[in-house]
């Protein structure tokens, strides 16, 4: 890129003419163009989820914390449009790829989805582009995969176009922190590439981070969540052990997380959910054992967590026992499907697991979820249909056991446990109700 070229396009991104694209419309890529567009960017937004790109044209969201008046917002004041046509990647100056990274049945990283991008982008890819991976990876797949895809264009990284890598960050749920709100770590394959992401998530987020390469930011997000993984089965593995010892595991938390210095509290549950936590740590676990090396915390977390489900099953049938009742032909309601807290985000959910053991042991499965309507379909689990059904008194006191799995602030927990014969709790929701009530246990 000559030093002309390199001054034209550092002005069109001061002056918001610079066209921010973003591919893969979930919940990475729609925060994103939130970001941009309040910015006063043009943001084109790329899926191939046709049902996705019609929603969105017609501003209508499907995720909560991106509401339809933001949609139309953005689209009122021309900064937004979404398409399916590949064809259009063209026209954005920057690209920011958002698609899924999961994981395989035999647990290994499935880049699919990156891999089918990247393609389409070098079919239409032009000189000065700018092309970014935001999904969570393992280290060196910017340089060993994208990158290497995207020159089958002939053109050159680096010189004819830009590549970067910068992890998305996101805490749905939590109204302190938008994705414009959270800095980002941004590295690349030279400095060229790497001036030019900084210069562009600079005028949307609360500053960048830049690291030496593309590994070490690949390497950052993994780090972020197998810290939160490891460390969450630990209080997973201390709830079970101190369960066996009569010693609540949330009263132990609570008063150990009042040293100021030395202690983070993390909090136990039915098991992991989300996009990343229970995702992303084998994806270096994966990285090690090509390397001849064992990553054994990451493989023991995930084996604690994963442990989890059936834990709470286990227990949630001594419970029953105590009222004289199997779990087969047990009227059993979970309460929460979403992965997390105030969201309608089920990926990876614990509670899917849940269900399937509840029904392998034959219970009567019902659920409820202010956040999650109908239940959806997942790919790794076989599930029948099934609708939220409304918490009123007549339909708790025909339930066996409630299980909360996720504590969404909407329950009226007051009532659940008022008009419940048996209320099973798997995240400390109605500790501030326990003093004399019986019919309430922690899982």
């Amino acid at each position: 890129m000559n030093d002309s070229l390199k001054s034209t396009i550092y002005q069109t991104i001061e002056n918001r003419n610079f066209k921010v694209g973003v591919i893969g419309l979930g919940y990475v890529g729609l925060p994103l163009i939130d970001a941009f567009t309040s910015q006063g960017f043009f943001c084109l937004g790329f899926d191939v989820d046709a049902q996705k790109i019609d929603s969105l044209n017609e501003a209508k969201s499907y995720i909560k914390h991106i509401p339809s008046s933001k949609i139309q917002n953005w689209i009122t004041q021309h900064l937004f449009e979404a398409s399916c046509d590949m064809s259009r990647l063209s026209e954005p100056d920057a690209l920011l790829i958002c698609v899924p990274t999961p994981l395989n049945d035999a647990r290994d990283p499935d880049l699919k989805y990156v891999v089918a991008t990247c393609e389409q982008i070098a079919e239409n890819l032009r000189p000065g582009q700018l092309v970014v991976l935001e999904s969570t990876t393992y280290p060196t797949t910017t340089r060993e995969i994208v990158v290497p895809i995207l020159e089958k264009s002939g053109l050159q990284a680096g010189i004819d176009f830009f590549v970067a890598y910068s992890p998305e960050r996101e805490d749905p749920g939590n109204p302190n922190f938008s994705a414009s709100g959270i800095p980002k770590v941004v590295g690349a394959i030279n400095e060229r590439s790497l001036a030019l992401a900084q210069a562009l998530y600079n005028q949307a987020v609360a500053g960048t981070v830049p690291v030496s390469s593309c590994e070490v930011a690949e390497a950052s997000k993994v780090l972020e969540n197998i810290y939160r993984a490891v460390n969450i089965a630990l209080v997973n593995e201390l709830k079970v052990l101190f369960d066996s010892m009569n010693i609540d595991v949330w009263e132990v938390i609570d008063a150990a997380k009042t040293k100021p210095f030395g202690f983070q509290a993390f909090y136990p549950g039915p098991g992991l959910g989300g996009h990343c936590i229970p995702i992303d740590p084998f994806y270096l676990s994966w990285l090690a054992r090509k390397q001849g090396l064992n990553a054994r915390f990451i493989e023991l977390a995930g084996e604690v967590n994963r442990s989890m489900p059936s834990y709470v099953v286990s227990r949630t049938s001594e419970f029953l026992n105590e009222f004289e009742k199997p779990i087969r032909g047990s009227k059993i309601c979970l309460l929460g499907v979403a992965y997390k807290k105030d969201v309608d985000d089920p990926r990876e959910s614990p509670s899917f697991e849940l269900m399937e053991l509840l029904l392998g042991r034959g219970a009567i499965l019902t659920y409820s979820d202010p956040h999650v309507p109908s239940l959806p379909k997942m790919r790794h689990h076989d599930l029948p249909a099934m609708e939220s059904q409304e918490l009123t008194p007549d339909f708790l006191s025909r339930q066996d056991a409630v299980l909360i799995a996720t504590d969404h602030s909407d329950f009226d927990y007051e009532k659940i446990i008022q008009h419940s014969a048996l209320v099973i709790d798997t995240r400390n929701a109605v500790a501030s109700f326990t003093l004399g009530q019986k019919n309430i246990r922690k899982a």
